[in-house]
Protein backbone atom coordinates (compact mmCIF):
# COMPACT_ATOMS: atom_id res chain seq x y z
CA UNK A 1 0.00 0.00 0.00
CA UNK A 2 1.29 3.49 -1.21
CA UNK A 3 2.12 5.98 1.81
CA UNK A 4 0.10 9.26 1.38
CA UNK A 5 1.61 12.47 2.78
CA UNK A 6 -0.49 15.33 3.48
CA UNK A 7 0.80 18.66 3.36
CA UNK A 8 -0.55 21.03 5.94
CA UNK A 9 -1.76 24.45 5.09
CA UNK A 10 0.65 27.63 5.52
CA UNK A 11 0.05 29.71 9.02
CA UNK A 12 0.53 33.31 8.40
CA UNK A 13 2.72 35.30 11.43
CA UNK A 14 -0.45 35.75 13.20
CA UNK A 15 -1.97 32.29 13.19
CA UNK A 16 1.76 31.07 13.92
CA UNK A 17 1.73 32.99 17.56
CA UNK A 18 -2.02 32.96 18.23
CA UNK A 19 -2.01 35.71 19.93
CA UNK A 20 -4.86 37.14 18.20
CA UNK A 21 -7.33 33.76 19.38
CA UNK A 22 -6.21 34.54 22.78
CA UNK A 23 -6.75 38.23 22.64
CA UNK A 24 -10.22 37.51 21.37
CA UNK A 25 -10.73 34.71 24.22
CA UNK A 26 -10.07 37.43 26.85
CA UNK A 27 -12.30 40.35 25.83
CA UNK A 28 -15.29 37.49 25.84
CA UNK A 29 -14.38 36.44 29.38
CA UNK A 30 -14.17 40.22 30.79
CA UNK A 31 -17.44 41.08 28.74
CA UNK A 32 -19.19 38.27 31.22
CA UNK A 33 -17.17 39.43 34.12
CA UNK A 34 -18.55 42.80 33.94
CA UNK A 35 -22.46 42.34 32.97
CA UNK A 36 -22.30 39.56 35.87
CA UNK A 37 -20.72 42.59 38.15
CA UNK A 38 -22.71 45.66 36.90
CA UNK A 39 -25.81 44.40 36.15
CA UNK A 40 -28.07 41.18 36.64
CA UNK A 41 -26.86 37.99 34.86
CA UNK A 42 -28.98 36.33 32.44
CA UNK A 43 -31.50 34.33 34.18
CA UNK A 44 -30.96 35.62 37.66
CA UNK A 45 -34.92 37.60 37.85
CA UNK A 46 -35.77 33.66 36.89
CA UNK A 47 -34.17 31.56 39.90
CA UNK A 48 -34.53 34.81 42.05
CA UNK A 49 -30.66 35.58 42.05
CA UNK A 50 -28.83 37.79 43.83
CA UNK A 51 -27.52 39.28 40.54
CA UNK A 52 -23.67 37.94 40.71
CA UNK A 53 -24.36 35.12 38.52
CA UNK A 54 -27.22 33.10 38.14
CA UNK A 55 -26.08 31.34 41.36
CA UNK A 56 -28.54 31.32 44.05
CA UNK A 57 -28.04 31.91 47.46
CA UNK A 58 -29.25 28.99 49.25
CA UNK A 59 -29.80 29.37 52.83
CA UNK A 60 -31.64 32.15 52.43
CA UNK A 61 -32.90 31.95 48.98
CA UNK A 62 -35.17 28.38 48.50
CA UNK A 63 -36.34 26.82 45.30
CA UNK A 64 -39.95 26.11 46.78
CA UNK A 65 -41.82 28.94 44.54
CA UNK A 66 -39.52 27.98 41.53
CA UNK A 67 -40.06 23.99 41.11
CA UNK A 68 -42.08 22.89 38.58
CA UNK A 69 -45.26 20.73 38.49
CA UNK A 70 -43.76 17.68 37.26
CA UNK A 71 -40.62 17.86 39.84
CA UNK A 72 -40.33 14.35 41.55
CA UNK A 73 -39.01 14.97 45.22
CA UNK A 74 -38.45 12.46 48.63
CA UNK A 75 -40.70 9.94 48.38
CA UNK A 76 -43.49 9.27 50.95
CA UNK A 77 -46.30 6.70 52.46
CA UNK A 78 -49.33 8.14 53.09
CA UNK A 79 -52.55 7.50 54.27
CA UNK A 80 -56.63 7.61 54.00
CA UNK A 81 -59.19 9.91 55.94
CA UNK A 82 -59.65 7.07 58.08
CA UNK A 83 -55.74 6.68 58.92
CA UNK A 84 -55.37 3.35 57.25
CA UNK A 85 -52.56 2.69 55.43
CA UNK A 86 -53.04 2.63 51.48
CA UNK A 87 -50.31 0.43 51.18
CA UNK A 88 -51.24 -3.43 50.93
CA UNK A 89 -47.96 -4.96 50.45
CA UNK A 90 -48.05 -6.00 46.70
CA UNK A 91 -44.43 -4.95 46.19
CA UNK A 92 -44.56 -3.85 43.49
CA UNK A 93 -42.45 -0.59 44.08
CA UNK A 94 -39.74 -3.04 45.16
CA UNK A 95 -39.48 -4.98 42.22
CA UNK A 96 -39.83 -2.01 39.62
CA UNK A 97 -37.05 -0.03 41.71
CA UNK A 98 -34.09 0.43 39.65
CA UNK A 99 -31.36 0.58 42.40
CA UNK A 100 -33.02 -1.77 44.58
CA UNK A 101 -33.84 0.87 47.17
CA UNK A 102 -36.95 -0.38 48.62
CA UNK A 103 -37.47 -3.28 51.48
CA UNK A 104 -40.79 -4.83 51.99
CA UNK A 105 -41.92 -7.14 54.49
CA UNK A 106 -45.58 -8.14 54.18
CA UNK A 107 -47.54 -8.75 57.26
CA UNK A 108 -50.94 -9.58 57.57
CA UNK A 109 -54.48 -7.56 59.31
CA UNK A 110 -55.33 -8.52 62.26
CA UNK A 111 -58.40 -11.19 62.33
CA UNK A 112 -60.22 -8.81 64.79
CA UNK A 113 -59.58 -5.86 62.41
CA UNK A 114 -62.71 -5.31 60.07
CA UNK A 115 -60.63 -5.00 57.05
CA UNK A 116 -58.90 -8.22 57.66
CA UNK A 117 -60.12 -10.32 54.64
CA UNK A 118 -59.85 -7.45 52.48
CA UNK A 119 -56.14 -6.85 52.38
CA UNK A 120 -52.75 -7.14 53.88
CA UNK A 121 -50.51 -4.00 54.97
CA UNK A 122 -46.83 -4.17 55.25
CA UNK A 123 -44.90 -4.83 58.57
CA UNK A 124 -41.59 -3.10 57.72
CA UNK A 125 -41.20 -0.73 54.74
CA UNK A 126 -37.62 1.19 54.22
CA UNK A 127 -36.53 3.24 51.66
CA UNK A 128 -33.02 4.51 51.59
CA UNK A 129 -32.62 7.82 50.41
CA UNK A 130 -28.78 7.21 49.61
CA UNK A 131 -29.37 4.58 46.78
CA UNK A 132 -33.16 6.47 45.99
CA UNK A 133 -32.65 7.91 42.25
CA UNK A 134 -36.26 10.19 42.64
CA UNK A 135 -37.27 8.40 39.46
CA UNK A 136 -40.77 7.76 40.00
CA UNK A 137 -41.18 4.51 38.84
CA UNK A 138 -42.62 3.23 42.12
CA UNK A 139 -45.13 6.03 42.50
CA UNK A 140 -46.21 5.13 38.72
CA UNK A 141 -46.34 1.49 39.30
CA UNK A 142 -48.56 1.36 43.07
CA UNK A 143 -52.03 0.28 42.55
CA UNK A 144 -53.62 1.98 45.77
CA UNK A 145 -51.39 4.95 45.04
CA UNK A 146 -50.25 4.73 48.17
CA UNK A 147 -46.67 5.71 47.85
CA UNK A 148 -46.16 9.53 46.15
CA UNK A 149 -42.94 11.79 45.00
CA UNK A 150 -43.18 14.95 47.16
CA UNK A 151 -41.67 18.16 45.91
CA UNK A 152 -39.36 18.07 48.89
CA UNK A 153 -35.68 18.35 47.81
CA UNK A 154 -33.95 18.40 51.17
CA UNK A 155 -33.15 14.90 52.32
CA UNK A 156 -30.37 15.27 54.87
CA UNK A 157 -28.88 13.04 57.97
CA UNK A 158 -25.79 12.66 59.80
CA UNK A 159 -24.88 9.40 59.34
CA UNK A 160 -26.18 6.64 56.50
CA UNK A 161 -28.55 4.74 58.95
CA UNK A 162 -30.64 8.33 59.40
CA UNK A 163 -30.89 8.27 55.66
CA UNK A 164 -32.96 4.62 55.46
CA UNK A 165 -36.57 5.85 56.03
CA UNK A 166 -38.86 3.32 57.51
CA UNK A 167 -42.32 3.20 57.61
CA UNK A 168 -43.37 5.48 60.84
CA UNK A 169 -40.85 8.06 59.11
CA UNK A 170 -42.48 7.49 55.68
CA UNK A 171 -46.05 8.41 57.05
CA UNK A 172 -44.67 10.95 59.06
CA UNK A 173 -43.41 12.51 55.63
CA UNK A 174 -46.76 11.51 53.64
CA UNK A 175 -49.47 12.74 55.62
CA UNK A 176 -52.72 11.86 55.07
CA UNK A 177 -54.58 12.00 51.70
CA UNK A 178 -58.05 12.55 51.72
CA UNK A 179 -60.81 10.90 48.89
CA UNK A 180 -59.72 9.04 46.02
CA UNK A 181 -56.62 10.18 44.55
CA UNK A 182 -56.65 9.14 41.00
CA UNK A 183 -53.27 10.85 39.48
CA UNK A 184 -54.32 10.14 35.84
CA UNK A 185 -58.03 11.30 35.84
CA UNK A 186 -56.87 14.22 33.33
CA UNK A 187 -55.70 11.84 30.82
CA UNK A 188 -58.96 10.00 31.01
Amino acid sequence: MATIKVKRPDLSTGEKIYFGSIFKGMLITLRHAFKSLFGKSVGADALASSGMGITMQYPEQKWDEHLPEYYRGTPALVTDEQQRERCVSCQLCEFICPPKAIKITPGEIDSDDEWAKVEKRPKAFEIDMIRCIYCGMCEEVCPEQAIYLRPDYITVGTSRSEMVHDKDRLYEIGGTRVGLVNKWNDLK
